[in-house]
């Protein structure tokens, strides 16, 4: 074939390509969708899957199936997922942990390169929060304290390697300051103890520690996203108290595997943004102390990118391992 021919032949060929795909967008799907969800039944993932998969099954007209693969901190259903055909018949749900387990584990996947982004569907910041007996009132209180008492303050945390304790660790990194971490498993046990006074500070999702923020029984010095909460609002950001740039929320989105054709990604995407453009997605995913996200899958993907970048470079700073 010579090369004059080639040319001429090429974007003939993308077009075709483009019209096949089209063509299956316009009558995708035609059999039940499986959602994939790498967490158990019934957590604060699983929730906003079940709820997604079923404004989804109305608006496309075919059944959208939730299925739960738990394993190794979410790897095991998210390498499940993203290894089936690029059809769209299979999605999953990541969370943002999924930016930090690059970093920690060795993955049988790229987790930019191997997956296709779709939309992000929530977002919402942790906080913060100290047990009051420390009597502080600010986050200058505390690392006023911190560096009064080199090592003498520790934090809590869901498990090491999890995003509350990446938070934590990068927020001593930014202030100068030398804090103990105690991880546990599961946030609530982690709360409990601060609440009891073996933990002094915790960096709390924000459905953890509204109820207890609202009940005085634990103090609010930040909230770790670049915005202020509505449900907070005379708390500060931590960006605004001495550290600009300091943003770190908790996150879900859907991803298909790699390959999946631009049609069918703008196809799933606008139906997930009209649900939650519903009232109703507001009001289910505040239940979490979640807000709704949506937007075009370039930016998610960009979100993704730009998070595992991120933790890369704190997790080897810190020289963060997981057991």
């Amino acid at each position: 074939m010579n090369q004059k021919f080639a040319a001429w032949l090429r974007p003939l060929f993308a077009g075709v390509c483009f019209a096949v795909a089209s063509a299956v967008a316009q009558t995708y799907p035609e059999h039940a969708i499986k959602l994939i969800v790498p967490y158990v039944p019934g957590g604060g993932a699983d929730v906003i899957a079940r709820y997604i998969a079923k404004g989804l099954t109305q608006s496309l007209g075919q059944t959208v199936i939730v299925e739960n693969h738990t394993g190794a901190g979410g790897v095991v259903g998210t390498d499940y997922g993203i290894s089936q055909p690029a059809d769209g018949y299979t999605l999953t749900l990541i969370s943002s942990s999924y930016t930090v387990n690059p970093s920690l584990y060795k993955l049988r996947f790229d987790s930019i390169k191997d997956i296709t982004p779709i939309i992000q569907v929530s977002k919402g910041p942790m906080v913060l929060v100290a047990n009051p007996k420390l009597g502080l009132k600010s986050v200058a209180d505390l690392v006023k304290l911190a560096k009064d008492k080199p090592g003498s303050l520790n934090y809590g945390s869901s498990g090491t390697g999890s995003v509350l304790h990446l938070a934590g660790a990068l927020f001593a990194d930014r202030a100068g300051v030398q804090m103990t971490h105690i991880p546990y498993k599961g946030g609530a046990a982690a709360m409990t103890d601060l609440l009891s006074g073996q933990v002094d500070l915790y960096f709390a999702a924000s459905a953890t520690a509204m109820s207890q923020v609202k009940g005085g029984r634990v103090t609010a010095l930040g909230v770790t996203s670049a915005e202020r909460v509505p449900a907070l609002p005379d708390v500060p950001t931590v960006a605004e108290t001495g550290f600009p740039g300091y943003d770190v929320t908790l996150w879900y989105g859907l991803v298909g595997p790699k390959g999946m054709s631009p049609a069918l990604v703008q196809r799933i995407n606008t139906e997930v943004n009209k649900i939650l453009a519903e009232p109703e997605a507001a009001k289910k995913l505040e239940v979490d102390g979640a807000y709704t996200a949506g937007g075009t899958s370039e930016a998610f993907g960009a979100t993704i990118g730009k998070e595992v970048a991120m933790w890369h470079q704190v997790v080897d700073k810190l020289h963060i391992k997981v057991d």
